[in-house]
Protein backbone atom coordinates (compact mmCIF):
# COMPACT_ATOMS: atom_id res chain seq x y z
CA UNK A 1 0.00 0.00 0.00
CA UNK A 2 1.28 3.44 -0.91
CA UNK A 3 1.93 5.86 1.89
CA UNK A 4 -1.06 8.05 2.67
CA UNK A 5 -3.57 6.03 0.63
CA UNK A 6 -6.49 4.48 2.49
CA UNK A 7 -6.78 0.74 1.71
CA UNK A 8 -9.67 -0.11 -0.60
CA UNK A 9 -10.90 -2.74 1.83
CA UNK A 10 -11.07 -0.17 4.63
CA UNK A 11 -12.87 2.71 2.91
CA UNK A 12 -13.35 2.48 -0.85
CA UNK A 13 -14.66 6.04 -1.25
CA UNK A 14 -11.71 7.47 0.68
CA UNK A 15 -9.29 5.28 -1.30
CA UNK A 16 -10.70 6.65 -4.54
CA UNK A 17 -10.30 10.28 -3.48
CA UNK A 18 -6.79 9.62 -2.14
CA UNK A 19 -5.68 8.10 -5.43
CA UNK A 20 -7.22 10.83 -7.60
CA UNK A 21 -5.43 13.50 -5.59
CA UNK A 22 -2.11 11.76 -4.96
CA UNK A 23 -1.80 10.63 -8.58
CA UNK A 24 -2.33 14.30 -9.48
CA UNK A 25 -5.38 13.66 -11.63
CA UNK A 26 -7.56 16.38 -10.10
CA UNK A 27 -8.16 18.54 -7.05
CA UNK A 28 -11.09 20.38 -5.54
CA UNK A 29 -12.00 23.77 -7.01
CA UNK A 30 -12.83 26.82 -4.87
CA UNK A 31 -16.55 26.55 -5.68
CA UNK A 32 -18.24 23.64 -3.92
CA UNK A 33 -18.71 20.71 -6.26
CA UNK A 34 -16.18 21.83 -8.87
CA UNK A 35 -12.83 20.27 -9.70
CA UNK A 36 -9.55 21.32 -11.23
CA UNK A 37 -8.31 18.71 -13.70
CA UNK A 38 -4.54 18.62 -13.34
CA UNK A 39 -2.22 18.08 -16.33
CA UNK A 40 -1.78 14.33 -15.76
CA UNK A 41 -5.53 13.79 -15.48
CA UNK A 42 -6.17 16.03 -18.47
CA UNK A 43 -3.69 14.02 -20.54
CA UNK A 44 -5.79 10.91 -19.91
CA UNK A 45 -8.92 12.81 -20.97
CA UNK A 46 -7.10 13.98 -24.11
CA UNK A 47 -6.24 10.37 -25.00
CA UNK A 48 -9.88 9.37 -24.60
CA UNK A 49 -11.07 12.42 -26.52
CA UNK A 50 -8.77 11.59 -29.43
CA UNK A 51 -9.96 7.96 -29.48
CA UNK A 52 -13.60 9.06 -29.60
CA UNK A 53 -13.06 11.96 -31.99
CA UNK A 54 -11.27 9.79 -34.54
CA UNK A 55 -14.24 7.40 -34.58
CA UNK A 56 -16.81 10.19 -34.72
CA UNK A 57 -15.17 11.64 -37.80
CA UNK A 58 -14.81 8.20 -39.37
CA UNK A 59 -18.60 7.80 -39.10
CA UNK A 60 -19.25 11.12 -40.82
CA UNK A 61 -19.61 13.47 -37.86
CA UNK A 62 -18.14 16.98 -37.65
CA UNK A 63 -17.34 19.15 -34.65
CA UNK A 64 -18.97 22.49 -33.87
CA UNK A 65 -19.50 24.72 -30.85
CA UNK A 66 -22.68 26.25 -29.41
CA UNK A 67 -23.10 28.91 -26.68
CA UNK A 68 -23.14 27.85 -23.06
CA UNK A 69 -25.83 30.44 -22.15
CA UNK A 70 -29.36 29.31 -23.01
CA UNK A 71 -32.50 31.51 -22.74
CA UNK A 72 -34.75 30.14 -19.99
CA UNK A 73 -37.70 30.05 -22.41
CA UNK A 74 -35.91 27.41 -24.50
CA UNK A 75 -36.06 24.91 -21.65
CA UNK A 76 -39.79 25.47 -21.29
CA UNK A 77 -40.53 24.12 -24.76
CA UNK A 78 -39.87 20.44 -24.07
CA UNK A 79 -41.72 19.56 -20.87
CA UNK A 80 -40.13 16.18 -20.11
CA UNK A 81 -36.67 17.57 -20.81
CA UNK A 82 -36.98 20.57 -18.49
CA UNK A 83 -38.47 18.41 -15.74
CA UNK A 84 -35.42 16.19 -15.86
CA UNK A 85 -32.93 19.05 -15.42
CA UNK A 86 -34.86 21.81 -13.61
CA UNK A 87 -33.38 21.11 -10.17
CA UNK A 88 -29.81 21.09 -11.50
CA UNK A 89 -29.78 24.34 -13.48
CA UNK A 90 -27.49 27.27 -12.70
CA UNK A 91 -29.22 30.57 -13.56
CA UNK A 92 -27.67 33.89 -14.66
CA UNK A 93 -29.83 36.84 -13.58
CA UNK A 94 -27.58 39.93 -13.92
CA UNK A 95 -24.90 41.12 -16.35
CA UNK A 96 -22.44 43.08 -14.22
CA UNK A 97 -20.96 43.94 -10.83
CA UNK A 98 -20.34 47.29 -9.19
CA UNK A 99 -18.25 48.60 -6.31
CA UNK A 100 -20.04 48.15 -2.99
CA UNK A 101 -21.09 51.63 -1.76
CA UNK A 102 -20.09 50.49 1.73
CA UNK A 103 -16.58 49.70 0.52
CA UNK A 104 -16.87 45.92 0.91
CA UNK A 105 -15.56 44.74 -2.45
CA UNK A 106 -18.14 44.30 -5.20
CA UNK A 107 -21.88 43.61 -5.37
CA UNK A 108 -24.33 42.80 -8.13
CA UNK A 109 -25.49 45.93 -9.92
CA UNK A 110 -29.31 45.88 -9.43
CA UNK A 111 -29.78 47.88 -12.64
CA UNK A 112 -28.23 45.06 -14.71
CA UNK A 113 -31.02 42.55 -14.17
CA UNK A 114 -31.76 40.56 -17.33
CA UNK A 115 -35.21 40.69 -18.87
CA UNK A 116 -34.97 36.91 -19.35
CA UNK A 117 -32.75 34.75 -17.16
CA UNK A 118 -30.11 32.63 -18.84
CA UNK A 119 -29.37 28.99 -18.04
CA UNK A 120 -25.78 27.69 -18.08
CA UNK A 121 -26.16 24.59 -20.24
CA UNK A 122 -26.94 21.37 -18.40
CA UNK A 123 -27.05 19.83 -21.92
CA UNK A 124 -27.46 21.49 -25.30
CA UNK A 125 -30.50 19.97 -27.02
CA UNK A 126 -32.59 23.14 -26.74
CA UNK A 127 -30.11 25.64 -28.14
CA UNK A 128 -28.95 23.25 -30.85
CA UNK A 129 -32.50 22.60 -32.03
CA UNK A 130 -33.14 26.33 -32.06
CA UNK A 131 -30.29 26.58 -34.56
CA UNK A 132 -31.34 23.51 -36.53
CA UNK A 133 -34.67 25.22 -37.20
CA UNK A 134 -32.73 27.91 -39.06
CA UNK A 135 -30.58 25.44 -40.98
CA UNK A 136 -33.10 22.78 -42.03
CA UNK A 137 -35.64 23.38 -44.78
CA UNK A 138 -35.49 20.40 -47.12
CA UNK A 139 -34.54 16.72 -47.13
CA UNK A 140 -31.42 17.92 -48.94
CA UNK A 141 -30.26 19.53 -45.67
CA UNK A 142 -30.33 16.16 -43.87
CA UNK A 143 -28.76 14.41 -42.15
CA UNK A 144 -26.92 16.83 -39.85
CA UNK A 145 -24.25 14.98 -37.87
CA UNK A 146 -22.72 17.40 -35.34
CA UNK A 147 -20.66 16.75 -32.23
CA UNK A 148 -19.61 19.28 -29.62
CA UNK A 149 -16.75 19.09 -27.10
CA UNK A 150 -17.77 21.35 -24.23
CA UNK A 151 -18.27 21.89 -20.53
CA UNK A 152 -21.56 21.34 -18.69
CA UNK A 153 -22.95 22.68 -15.40
CA UNK A 154 -25.37 20.64 -13.30
CA UNK A 155 -25.79 21.82 -9.75
CA UNK A 156 -25.16 18.55 -7.89
CA UNK A 157 -25.75 18.20 -4.16
CA UNK A 158 -23.42 15.24 -3.59
CA UNK A 159 -20.24 15.38 -5.61
CA UNK A 160 -17.16 13.22 -6.13
CA UNK A 161 -14.12 14.06 -8.27
CA UNK A 162 -14.69 13.01 -11.90
CA UNK A 163 -17.75 10.89 -11.10
CA UNK A 164 -20.21 13.66 -10.27
CA UNK A 165 -19.20 17.31 -10.23
CA UNK A 166 -21.10 20.55 -10.74
CA UNK A 167 -19.05 21.27 -13.84
CA UNK A 168 -17.53 18.64 -16.09
CA UNK A 169 -16.19 18.12 -19.59
CA UNK A 170 -17.90 15.98 -22.18
CA UNK A 171 -18.84 15.51 -25.79
CA UNK A 172 -22.44 15.68 -26.93
CA UNK A 173 -23.52 14.54 -30.36
CA UNK A 174 -26.75 15.93 -31.83
CA UNK A 175 -27.99 14.60 -35.14
CA UNK A 176 -31.02 15.31 -37.33
CA UNK A 177 -32.51 12.82 -39.79
CA UNK A 178 -35.25 12.47 -42.36
CA UNK A 179 -36.56 9.11 -41.14
CA UNK A 180 -37.10 7.31 -37.86
CA UNK A 181 -35.13 4.30 -39.09
CA UNK A 182 -32.12 6.43 -39.93
CA UNK A 183 -32.18 8.08 -36.48
CA UNK A 184 -32.54 4.76 -34.68
CA UNK A 185 -29.63 3.32 -36.64
CA UNK A 186 -27.56 6.36 -35.63
CA UNK A 187 -28.47 5.82 -31.96
CA UNK A 188 -27.29 2.21 -32.09
CA UNK A 189 -24.19 3.08 -34.14
CA UNK A 190 -22.96 5.55 -31.52
CA UNK A 191 -23.51 3.29 -28.51
CA UNK A 192 -21.36 0.76 -30.39
CA UNK A 193 -18.65 3.44 -30.83
CA UNK A 194 -18.76 4.02 -27.07
CA UNK A 195 -18.52 0.31 -26.35
CA UNK A 196 -15.53 -0.02 -28.66
CA UNK A 197 -13.55 2.81 -27.07
CA UNK A 198 -14.31 1.84 -23.47
CA UNK A 199 -13.47 -1.82 -24.02
CA UNK A 200 -10.60 -1.52 -26.51
CA UNK A 201 -8.87 1.62 -25.22
CA UNK A 202 -9.83 1.68 -21.52
CA UNK A 203 -9.72 -2.13 -21.09
CA UNK A 204 -13.08 -1.94 -19.33
CA UNK A 205 -15.80 -4.49 -20.23
CA UNK A 206 -19.33 -3.13 -20.46
CA UNK A 207 -22.88 -4.39 -20.82
CA UNK A 208 -24.81 -2.75 -23.65
CA UNK A 209 -28.54 -2.35 -23.20
CA UNK A 210 -31.62 -0.15 -23.14
CA UNK A 211 -32.80 1.94 -20.22
CA UNK A 212 -36.26 1.51 -18.72
CA UNK A 213 -38.84 4.30 -18.95
CA UNK A 214 -37.91 5.42 -15.43
CA UNK A 215 -34.17 5.52 -16.16
CA UNK A 216 -34.06 6.90 -19.71
CA UNK A 217 -32.93 10.41 -20.66
CA UNK A 218 -35.48 13.18 -20.09
CA UNK A 219 -37.21 13.80 -23.42
CA UNK A 220 -36.00 10.62 -25.15
CA UNK A 221 -38.07 7.91 -26.79
CA UNK A 222 -35.35 5.36 -26.11
CA UNK A 223 -31.98 5.41 -24.35
CA UNK A 224 -29.13 2.96 -24.88
CA UNK A 225 -26.38 2.67 -22.27
CA UNK A 226 -23.05 0.98 -21.52
CA UNK A 227 -22.73 -0.17 -17.90
CA UNK A 228 -19.48 -1.22 -16.21
CA UNK A 229 -18.65 -2.80 -12.86
CA UNK A 230 -16.32 -0.87 -10.58
CA UNK A 231 -13.87 -2.31 -8.03
CA UNK A 232 -16.43 -2.11 -5.22
CA UNK A 233 -18.91 -4.11 -7.36
CA UNK A 234 -21.15 -1.11 -8.03
CA UNK A 235 -22.28 -0.11 -11.50
CA UNK A 236 -21.23 3.00 -13.37
CA UNK A 237 -23.04 4.33 -16.44
CA UNK A 238 -20.20 5.09 -18.86
CA UNK A 239 -22.07 6.50 -21.84
CA UNK A 240 -25.56 6.91 -23.28
CA UNK A 241 -27.10 7.30 -26.73
CA UNK A 242 -30.66 8.58 -27.11
CA UNK A 243 -33.26 8.22 -29.82
CA UNK A 244 -35.30 11.40 -29.44
CA UNK A 245 -37.92 10.71 -32.09
CA UNK A 246 -39.59 13.95 -33.15
CA UNK A 247 -39.93 15.35 -29.61
CA UNK A 248 -37.42 18.19 -29.95
CA UNK A 249 -38.36 18.88 -33.55
CA UNK A 250 -41.98 19.39 -32.48
CA UNK A 251 -40.95 21.54 -29.50
CA UNK A 252 -38.85 23.80 -31.73
CA UNK A 253 -41.02 23.44 -34.86
CA UNK A 254 -38.23 21.99 -36.98
CA UNK A 255 -39.76 20.60 -40.16
CA UNK A 256 -38.44 19.74 -43.59
CA UNK A 257 -39.91 19.28 -47.03
CA UNK A 258 -39.74 15.63 -48.08
CA UNK A 259 -38.98 14.27 -51.53
CA UNK A 260 -42.75 13.89 -51.97
CA UNK A 261 -43.13 17.62 -51.21
CA UNK A 262 -44.76 17.03 -47.80
CA UNK A 263 -43.83 18.80 -44.55
CA UNK A 264 -42.58 16.51 -41.78
CA UNK A 265 -40.90 16.90 -38.42
CA UNK A 266 -37.22 15.95 -38.22
CA UNK A 267 -36.07 12.87 -36.29
CA UNK A 268 -33.26 13.32 -33.76
CA UNK A 269 -30.59 11.65 -31.65
CA UNK A 270 -28.21 12.80 -28.95
CA UNK A 271 -25.34 10.94 -27.27
CA UNK A 272 -22.57 11.72 -24.80
CA UNK A 273 -19.67 10.61 -22.62
CA UNK A 274 -17.86 12.68 -20.03
CA UNK A 275 -14.79 12.99 -17.82
CA UNK A 276 -16.41 10.46 -15.48
CA UNK A 277 -14.61 7.89 -17.67
CA UNK A 278 -11.35 8.95 -16.02
CA UNK A 279 -12.90 8.07 -12.66
CA UNK A 280 -14.12 4.78 -14.10
CA UNK A 281 -10.54 3.75 -14.93
CA UNK A 282 -9.40 4.61 -11.41
CA UNK A 283 -12.12 2.51 -9.80
CA UNK A 284 -12.05 -0.41 -12.23
CA UNK A 285 -8.28 -0.94 -12.47
CA UNK A 286 -6.73 0.76 -9.41
CA UNK A 287 -5.25 -1.00 -6.38
CA UNK A 288 -3.81 0.01 -3.01
CA UNK A 289 -0.66 1.32 -4.73
CA UNK A 290 -2.69 3.71 -6.89
CA UNK A 291 -3.61 3.74 -10.56
CA UNK A 292 -3.09 0.97 -13.08
CA UNK A 293 -3.52 2.61 -16.45
CA UNK A 294 -4.22 0.74 -19.69
CA UNK A 295 -1.24 1.42 -21.98
CA UNK A 296 -3.36 2.75 -24.86
CA UNK A 297 -4.55 5.74 -22.83
CA UNK A 298 -1.63 6.13 -20.41
CA UNK A 299 0.09 9.53 -20.84
CA UNK A 300 3.37 7.77 -20.04
CA UNK A 301 3.65 4.13 -21.07
CA UNK A 302 7.21 3.48 -19.87
CA UNK A 303 9.19 5.30 -17.19
CA UNK A 304 12.97 4.85 -16.98
CA UNK A 305 14.47 5.16 -13.50
CA UNK A 306 18.29 5.38 -13.51
CA UNK A 307 19.94 4.20 -10.29
CA UNK A 308 23.44 5.52 -9.65
CA UNK A 309 26.01 6.91 -7.28
CA UNK A 310 28.17 9.90 -8.10
CA UNK A 311 30.90 7.92 -9.83
CA UNK A 312 28.46 6.04 -12.09
CA UNK A 313 26.04 8.90 -12.74
CA UNK A 314 27.19 9.92 -16.21
CA UNK A 315 27.53 6.37 -17.50
CA UNK A 316 24.05 5.32 -16.30
CA UNK A 317 22.38 8.51 -17.50
CA UNK A 318 24.01 8.21 -20.91
CA UNK A 319 22.61 4.69 -21.30
CA UNK A 320 19.19 5.74 -20.02
CA UNK A 321 19.07 8.69 -22.42
CA UNK A 322 20.03 6.50 -25.35
CA UNK A 323 17.30 4.02 -24.39
CA UNK A 324 14.76 6.85 -24.14
CA UNK A 325 15.61 8.00 -27.66
CA UNK A 326 15.30 4.47 -29.00
CA UNK A 327 11.85 3.92 -27.47
CA UNK A 328 10.57 7.24 -28.76
CA UNK A 329 11.51 6.14 -32.28
CA UNK A 330 9.12 3.16 -31.98
CA UNK A 331 6.39 5.56 -30.72
CA UNK A 332 6.46 4.41 -27.11
CA UNK A 333 5.46 7.26 -24.77
CA UNK A 334 8.48 7.22 -22.47
CA UNK A 335 9.67 9.38 -19.57
CA UNK A 336 13.23 9.50 -18.22
CA UNK A 337 13.04 10.31 -14.52
CA UNK A 338 16.48 11.84 -13.92
CA UNK A 339 15.52 13.83 -10.81
CA UNK A 340 18.42 14.20 -8.37
CA UNK A 341 16.23 15.47 -5.53
CA UNK A 342 14.46 12.20 -4.65
CA UNK A 343 15.53 8.60 -4.14
CA UNK A 344 14.89 5.71 -6.56
CA UNK A 345 12.47 4.24 -4.01
CA UNK A 346 10.45 7.46 -4.01
CA UNK A 347 10.37 7.37 -7.80
CA UNK A 348 9.15 3.76 -7.81
CA UNK A 349 6.24 4.63 -5.50
CA UNK A 350 5.49 7.84 -7.41
CA UNK A 351 5.17 6.12 -10.79
CA UNK A 352 3.27 3.19 -9.33
CA UNK A 353 0.80 5.70 -7.89
CA UNK A 354 0.42 7.25 -11.36
CA UNK A 355 -0.19 3.87 -12.92
CA UNK A 356 2.58 3.89 -15.54
CA UNK A 357 2.31 0.43 -17.19
CA UNK A 358 6.06 -0.37 -17.33
CA UNK A 359 9.03 0.75 -15.25
CA UNK A 360 12.60 0.22 -16.43
CA UNK A 361 15.32 0.23 -13.77
CA UNK A 362 18.93 0.76 -14.90
CA UNK A 363 21.89 0.72 -12.53
CA UNK A 364 25.67 0.50 -13.01
CA UNK A 365 25.66 -3.29 -13.01
CA UNK A 366 22.80 -3.34 -15.53
CA UNK A 367 24.83 -1.08 -17.82
CA UNK A 368 27.81 -3.43 -17.58
CA UNK A 369 25.61 -6.43 -18.39
CA UNK A 370 23.69 -4.61 -21.11
CA UNK A 371 20.28 -5.21 -19.49
CA UNK A 372 17.46 -3.37 -17.74
CA UNK A 373 15.01 -4.58 -15.10
CA UNK A 374 11.47 -4.44 -16.51
CA UNK A 375 8.63 -4.13 -13.97
CA UNK A 376 4.98 -4.52 -14.95
CA UNK A 377 2.51 -2.32 -13.06
CA UNK A 378 -0.44 -4.65 -13.67
CA UNK A 379 1.12 -7.73 -12.05
CA UNK A 380 4.31 -6.50 -10.35
CA UNK A 381 6.27 -9.09 -12.35
CA UNK A 382 9.98 -8.32 -12.87
CA UNK A 383 12.36 -9.56 -15.54
CA UNK A 384 15.71 -8.55 -17.01
CA UNK A 385 15.83 -7.88 -20.73
CA UNK A 386 18.75 -6.95 -22.98
CA UNK A 387 18.90 -3.22 -23.72
CA UNK A 388 19.18 -3.81 -27.43
CA UNK A 389 15.92 -5.81 -27.45
CA UNK A 390 13.72 -3.38 -25.52
CA UNK A 391 12.64 -1.29 -28.51
CA UNK A 392 11.42 -4.45 -30.22
CA UNK A 393 9.83 -6.13 -27.19
CA UNK A 394 8.18 -3.31 -25.22
CA UNK A 395 5.38 -2.52 -27.71
CA UNK A 396 4.28 -6.17 -27.53
CA UNK A 397 4.56 -6.12 -23.73
CA UNK A 398 2.34 -3.03 -23.57
CA UNK A 399 -0.31 -4.81 -25.64
CA UNK A 400 -0.03 -7.80 -23.31
CA UNK A 401 -0.66 -5.52 -20.32
CA UNK A 402 -3.65 -3.96 -22.11
CA UNK A 403 -5.14 -7.42 -22.65
CA UNK A 404 -4.32 -8.49 -19.09
CA UNK A 405 -6.13 -5.53 -17.53
CA UNK A 406 -9.20 -6.17 -19.67
CA UNK A 407 -9.26 -9.87 -18.79
CA UNK A 408 -8.86 -9.11 -15.07
CA UNK A 409 -11.89 -6.80 -15.29
CA UNK A 410 -13.90 -9.42 -17.22
CA UNK A 411 -13.06 -12.09 -14.62
CA UNK A 412 -13.92 -9.73 -11.74
CA UNK A 413 -17.31 -8.94 -13.26
CA UNK A 414 -18.06 -12.61 -13.90
CA UNK A 415 -17.13 -13.49 -10.32
CA UNK A 416 -19.57 -10.91 -8.96
CA UNK A 417 -22.49 -11.41 -11.36
CA UNK A 418 -25.20 -13.78 -10.17
CA UNK A 419 -28.65 -14.95 -11.24
CA UNK A 420 -30.62 -14.86 -7.98
CA UNK A 421 -33.64 -17.13 -8.07
CA UNK A 422 -35.69 -15.36 -5.43
CA UNK A 423 -36.12 -12.06 -3.60
CA UNK A 424 -34.11 -13.05 -0.51
CA UNK A 425 -31.12 -14.11 -2.62
CA UNK A 426 -31.38 -10.85 -4.54
CA UNK A 427 -31.34 -8.74 -1.37
CA UNK A 428 -28.31 -10.65 -0.08
CA UNK A 429 -26.45 -9.98 -3.34
CA UNK A 430 -27.28 -6.27 -3.29
CA UNK A 431 -25.97 -5.95 0.27
CA UNK A 432 -22.69 -7.63 -0.71
CA UNK A 433 -22.46 -5.79 -4.02
CA UNK A 434 -22.54 -7.11 -7.55
CA UNK A 435 -24.67 -7.43 -10.67
CA UNK A 436 -27.89 -9.42 -10.73
CA UNK A 437 -29.16 -10.73 -14.05
CA UNK A 438 -32.75 -11.67 -13.41
CA UNK A 439 -36.35 -11.37 -14.52
CA UNK A 440 -38.54 -8.26 -14.28
CA UNK A 441 -42.26 -8.23 -14.92
CA UNK A 442 -42.07 -4.85 -16.69
CA UNK A 443 -44.22 -3.07 -14.10
CA UNK A 444 -42.85 0.41 -13.12
CA UNK A 445 -44.23 -0.14 -9.62
CA UNK A 446 -42.11 -3.26 -9.25
CA UNK A 447 -39.06 -1.30 -10.43
CA UNK A 448 -39.77 1.45 -7.89
CA UNK A 449 -40.29 -1.06 -5.07
CA UNK A 450 -36.97 -2.79 -5.79
CA UNK A 451 -35.19 0.57 -5.67
CA UNK A 452 -36.95 1.63 -2.46
CA UNK A 453 -36.12 -1.59 -0.62
CA UNK A 454 -32.55 -2.21 -1.84
CA UNK A 455 -31.32 1.05 -3.50
CA UNK A 456 -30.65 -1.07 -6.59
CA UNK A 457 -31.76 0.17 -10.00
CA UNK A 458 -32.31 -1.51 -13.32
CA UNK A 459 -29.10 -0.56 -15.05
CA UNK A 460 -30.30 -1.81 -18.42
CA UNK A 461 -32.24 -4.37 -20.41
CA UNK A 462 -29.27 -6.10 -22.09
CA UNK A 463 -29.31 -6.39 -25.87
CA UNK A 464 -28.72 -10.13 -25.42
CA UNK A 465 -31.57 -10.55 -22.94
CA UNK A 466 -33.58 -13.78 -22.85
CA UNK A 467 -36.58 -13.62 -20.48
CA UNK A 468 -37.91 -17.00 -21.61
CA UNK A 469 -38.78 -19.10 -18.57
CA UNK A 470 -37.75 -16.41 -16.09
CA UNK A 471 -39.92 -15.07 -13.29
CA UNK A 472 -39.70 -11.55 -11.84
CA UNK A 473 -37.28 -11.55 -8.93
CA UNK A 474 -39.62 -9.30 -6.94
CA UNK A 475 -43.21 -10.20 -7.86
CA UNK A 476 -42.75 -13.80 -8.96
CA UNK A 477 -44.82 -13.10 -12.07
CA UNK A 478 -43.63 -14.22 -15.53
CA UNK A 479 -40.78 -11.97 -16.63
CA UNK A 480 -41.30 -9.58 -19.51
CA UNK A 481 -37.59 -8.71 -19.59
CA UNK A 482 -34.26 -10.02 -18.40
CA UNK A 483 -32.49 -7.08 -16.74
CA UNK A 484 -29.25 -6.15 -15.00
CA UNK A 485 -29.80 -4.75 -11.52
CA UNK A 486 -27.15 -3.20 -9.27
CA UNK A 487 -26.45 -0.39 -6.89
CA UNK A 488 -24.79 2.34 -8.88
CA UNK A 489 -22.90 5.63 -8.81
Amino acid sequence: MSKGVTPRSQDYARWYTDVVQKAELADYGPVKGTMVIRPYGYSIWEALREAFDMRFKATGHVNAYFPMLIPKSFLSREAAHVKGFAKECAVVTHTRLMADPDGNGVVVDPDSKLEEELIIRPTSETIIWHMYKQWINSYRDLPILINQWANIVRWELRTRLFLRTSEFLWQEGHTAHATSQEAQEETERMIEVYREVVEDEMALPVIVGRKTEAEKFAGAVDTFTIEAMMGDRRALQCGTSHYLGQNFARAFEVTFRTQDNDQEYVYATSWGVSTRLVGAMVMAHGDDKGLRLPPRVAPIQVVIVPIFRDESRDRVLQTATSLTDGLQKVTVRVKLDDRDTVSPGFKFNDWEMKGVPVRLEIGPRDVEQGVAVVVRRDTGEKQSLPLDQLAAKLPALLEEIQTSLYQQAVDFRAEHTQRPGNWEAFKTLMKAGGFARCGWDGDPETEAAIKAETKATIRCIPLDENPSGLKCVYSGQPAKYEVVLARAY
